[in-house]
């Protein structure tokens, strides 16, 4: 999902808890931020693979490697991974837990964007046709990817 879709969807979903849950606009604020920022460890991963630190390229990479992938059949596509994103998990989710209930109520709401994304990136996957499920759990896709090529090592892509 492209970063100004998870901003609209993360700017109703915040300004709807602000106007309808009695949200604090700093409250909102965190959880829209972080419903798009989460996704700053695509850019590290594409740092790290490219030594590059362009922002702009970075982008245009995802795009067009994205475009790629959705070009592939059902049975290429899951031999093929696109980049490991470390914040991308349900272990993520529970350390901002721990932190939101040990450090700072704040975190609950870094929590709250970050489930939002994931949610969204789950069912944008499925929208697509991808019926593997990426970006749940770190650890999983961390063996997982390990057994697959990435896209740029991939035949033909």
């Amino acid at each position: 999902m492209l970063p100004i879709t998870h901003f609209i969807l993360g700017l109703i979903l915040s300004g709807g808890l602000v106007y309808f849950f009695d949200f604090s606009l700093i409250a909102g604020a965190i959880v829209l931020l972080s419903s798009v920022l989460i996704d700053i460890d695509h850019y590290f991963y594409y740092v790290h693979k490219k030594n590059n630190w362009s922002l702009k390229n970075s982008y245009s990479w995802f795009i067009e490697h994205g475009k790629k992938l959705k070009q592939l059949d059902q049975k290429e596509r899951k031999k093929i991974y696109m980049g490991f994103c470390f914040l991308h998990g349900i272990e993520v989710l529970f350390v901002l837990f721990l932190l939101g209930d040990f450090v700072s109520p704040y975190f609950l709401f870094v929590l709250f964007g970050f489930a939002f994304h994931l949610m969204l990136d789950i069912f944008h996957n499925f929208f697509y046709g991808h019926t593997r499920l990426d970006k749940f759990s770190i650890i999983y896709d961390y063996f997982k990817y390990k057994k697959l090529k990435f896209i740029e090592e991939a035949d033909g892509i």
